[in-house]
């Protein structure tokens, strides 16, 4: 997932070098949204991980 995000946030860039702002725009809120999901999921994943298991 953050590779996704990584791609969307190179697309953006060239995209908004280019001046496809339209492009750039809808990239950048792919790449955030994708972002915060992905750290969402790893914090989720350090609190599960450190949680003692029951027996």
């Amino acid at each position: 997932m953050l590779g996704w995000t990584i791609t969307f946030l190179v697309v953006a860039l060239i995209a908004g070098v280019f001046g496809f702002t339209t492009i750039a725009g809808a990239a950048i809120g792919i790449a955030q949204i994708l972002f915060f999901l992905f750290l969402i999921l790893f914090l989720v994943s350090l609190v599960a991980w450190r949680r003692p298991r029951a027996r």
